[in-house]
């Protein structure tokens, strides 16, 4: 900045050779850098976060705090002594003003600099699958996540015969068809293990109950934000939290909790339910008498991915009883209605240090439980390498919707799955899909290898869809894909069977 500064000052002010040295001095480089401050940001704050205000403000701070504040206070005496009252006033309020403006574009250079240096745009294009069966991939690309990104995401759905909404009645967003019903109980799963950007957005996840709760027939069901953050790793070392501090929104105090809470006080049924507070408590199914929150586990090893299946059960802050595995229980009747159960399964998109990437797939073992399956020596975690993520999926409850957050993602290889504020990389899209396989493929393959070519990042393999060595992602995320084929759901990780919706915005 102070190379540009003497340049600009060389350029416009022809001095004599005798003062030509007051193009590099450090008063008229700071006095230049503080009027240039107050004329370019003054009339757009946003451009506070440009590199060359970012200087401008340094040099500033330093020419108030060396020269100017110094000369105040030894000027002071003398000036008040021969002025009168109104003069002093002005001059005070002119300093305070001076002052004052410029702490506080200082201050929003603080709050904004670990989000503004890091984003890229993708650019995303549409095709039609050649073969069917085919899967359906929905893009929405240029959206901040506190905006209506998710009601253009249910459009798009709409548009391309998959309506969110279930109903008797045809009409936008509506039909038979539909994936949510009016009394449904929806479990939306996030990521809550790691604060900052390693939690699935947090806008995201309010303008999508708001939406459920706009159900056209009048919404009188119920909406349970949940996950197993496995008590263990994590931000703090003890699993998940609703509640962190610091969460992943624009406003990086709105945590999950806060979002739940929002909803609650307007009298809606909207609950959050931390399964790490029963994922160390073994218990029995419903319709075996038992009507305690806790872990379902099937001591016996799938036979292909080595896992033990594990599921939570658990009654909600409304009195609802929930199996993950069989549905919504009636105690009254000793029944479970397993259609009125939904999942929406809601990942950050991120890298992972051991298994290359955490999407769709991998976001189930926030289902699981990973510590009581290790009691009985069969580790969750263990599994998702041979493809135990997909005999989860389909042994418990398949996802009627995922959602992949990629706002902010994680692009750095094996970088995650914790993700920092200045770890991140902002690519403002939010894509969705029945298919949790073909999304995974489709989201690695073209924003995080994309996003991580455009940093410039190098070994990126780990991310590949497409490196099927064993242990790799792509090979981990095809044992998945044949364990939900074998269960008769669509899957596939072959592009020439995949349709690719997209909205495109101006943003990118």
């Amino acid at each position: 900045m102070k190379m540009f500064v003497s340049r600009l000052l060389r350029k416009f002010f022809r001095l004599p050779k005798s003062l030509r040295g007051l193009y590099c001095s450090p008063f008229v480089i700071g006095l230049t850098s503080f009027l240039w401050l107050i004329f370019r940001t003054g009339t757009k704050p946003s451009r506070i976060t440009y590199p060359c205000q970012r200087a401008a403000l340094a040099n500033s701070y330093l020419w108030l705090t060396i020269y100017v504040i110094p000369l105040l206070h030894f000027t002071s005496r003398k000036i008040f002594r021969g002025t009168n009252l109104e003069k002093k006033t002005l001059l005070i309020l002119v300093t305070l003003l001076t002052v004052g403006g410029l702490s506080a574009l200082w201050g929003m250079y603080e709050m904004t600099r670990w989000r503004e240096t890091r984003e890229v745009g993708l650019k995303i294009a549409e095709k039609l699958a050649k073969f069917e069966p085919s899967s359906s991939i929905f893009i929405v690309n240029g959206t901040s996540g506190n905006d209506d990104g998710i009601l253009r995401l249910i459009d798009l759905m709409g548009e391309h015969d998959l309506p969110f909404y279930k109903s008797r009645e045809h009409g936008r967003n509506k039909g038979p068809n539909g994936l949510i019903d009016r009394d449904d109980v929806v479990i939306i799963k996030v990521n809550s293990q790691w604060d900052e950007r390693g939690g699935t957005n947090t806008d995201l996840v309010k303008s999508l109950i708001q939406a459920i709760l706009e159900h056209p027939d009048g919404f009188a069901g119920e909406i349970v934000v949940a996950d197993n953050g496995q008590a263990q790793y994590g931000s703090l070392g003890s699993g998940g939290s609703f509640s962190w501090s610091r969460n992943n929104a624009e406003d990086i105090s709105q945590s999950i909790q806060s979002v739940v809470e929002f909803f609650a006080s307007r009298n809606h049924r909207v609950s959050a339910y931390l399964w790490d507070n029963i994922t160390t408590k073994q218990v029995n199914e419903y319709f075996e008498g038992d009507l305690e929150d806790g872990y379902i586990v099937n001591a016996t090893r799938n036979p292909r991915t080595g896992i033990m299946v594990s599921y939570p059960k658990f009654r909600t802050t409304f009195g609802t009883y929930i199996s993950f595995k069989y549905g919504v229980w009636d105690p009254e009747n000793k029944t479970y209605y397993s259609d009125k159960l939904k999942v929406i399964n809601f990942p950050v998109l991120k890298t992972h240090s051991t298994y290359g990437v955490t999407a769709c797939v991998k976001h189930y073992m926030g289902v699981v439980s990973d510590k009581l399956t290790a009691t009985f020596g069969a580790r969750a975690h263990n599994t998702v390498g041979k493809g135990g993520m997909g005999t989860e999926m389909v042994e418990t409850r398949f996802p009627t919707l995922n959602i992949i957050d990629a706002i902010w993602v994680n692009a750095i290889p094996r970088g995650g799955p914790s993700t920092s504020y200045d770890r991140a990389v902002r690519v403002n899209i939010i894509a969705a899909s029945t298919d949790p396989v073909a999304l995974d493929y489709w989201a690695a393959k073209h924003i995080l290898l994309e996003a991580a070519r455009q940093k410039g990042y190098s070994g990126l393999s780990s991310m590949d869809p497409d490196n099927t060595e064993s242990g790799s992602f792509g090979n981990w995320l095809r044992l998945s894909m044949e364990e939900i084929k074998g269960a008769g759901y669509q899957a596939t990780v072959d592009e020439d069977y995949m349709n690719i919706y997209v909205l495109q915005s101006g943003r990118t």
